[in-house]
């Protein structure tokens, strides 16, 4: 995890999200790319697109450069290199281009989630990154001054599908030096025997070299409840699952249970895309 994006809107959160960065980052002797995306109206972007410098936008970006200064100049980002970048772009979709084009391994955000109405119609900025990204997507909730990750839950089918990205999630454990929960869930609608589920995890583990690890299989009502709950059982510090990035109709009738966690748990949570 050497090069680490960091999205910022200046919220609370965002500072929850790169204080957790800053700590990875010199874990591992990283960088830190902080980026804002500003949203304007059409026609001020229409002004910037034709080289206009119309008062509104110089207005807006002298502010954001003043708060991306004073952000550079917190105490827990000495040592780091840090660079800034100020975009016009929609925020979800300015964020996985940055991605894309600076070769980023990691983006760490932050998140009150959304609820209700909100996360069934628009979500999160959050959760579109989730959905879509194809870099592994760490999601802050809170204040965490110590980052440390012990505890590591990652819940899967444990599918053919996954193996690629499950190299992804090996590499993190392996260097937080965490003891990773391979979890299974089994419900109503999708039960298997334990002998089952047990022989489906055992399988799949032994082609990975990870270092310290667990399996179990839990039961609950549906996957989400499961994943919560047994991260909650075992003090999980880090939560993680695979998305498959589901758009349009197929998202909203099947859902994602990783970005329904992203909205709903109160746990560091980490998605790797199929």
């Amino acid at each position: 995890m050497k090069r680490i994006l960091v999205p910022t809107d200046f919220s609370e959160h965002a500072e929850y999200a790169l204080k957790v960065a800053a700590q990875i980052a010199k874990k591992n002797d990283g960088e830190i790319i902080l980026v804002h995306m500003l949203e304007l109206p059409h026609q001020e972007n229409d002004a910037i697109t034709q080289g206009l410098d119309i008062p509104e936008v110089v207005f807006f970006k002298n502010a954001v450069l003043k708060k991306m200064e004073e952000l550079l100049d917190r105490d827990y980002l000495d040592g780091i290199a840090v660079s800034e970048i100020v975009q016009l772009d929609l925020a979800h979709e300015g964020i996985m281009r940055i991605g894309k084009n600076h070769d980023i391994d990691l983006i760490v955000m932050g998140s009150h989630g959304a609820n209700g109405m909100k996360e069934m119609f628009v979500g999160s900025n959050a959760e579109k990154v989730v959905r879509n990204s194809e870099i592994p997507v760490l999601i802050i909730k809170d204040d965490k001054s110590n980052f440390t990750v012990d505890n590591f839950v990652f819940a899967s089918d444990f599918s053919d599908e996954i193996k690629k990205p499950f190299a992804r999630v090996v590499e993190l454990a392996n260097d937080f030096g965490a003891t990773l929960h391979l979890l299974n869930i089994n419900t109503p609608n999708n039960f298997k025997s334990t002998h089952t589920a047990q022989s489906i995890i055992d399988n799949f583990a032994k082609e990975f070299n990870i270092q310290n690890y667990q399996t179990h299989i839990y039961n609950d009502a549906n996957i989400e409840a499961g994943v919560l709950n047994f991260a909650n059982h075992v003090k999980a510090d880090l939560v993680g699952m695979c998305t498959h990035g589901r758009k349009g109709l197929a998202h909203f009738l099947n859902g994602s249970v990783s970005e329904s966690l992203v909205n709903h748990a109160h746990k560091p949570v980490i998605t790797f895309k199929i």
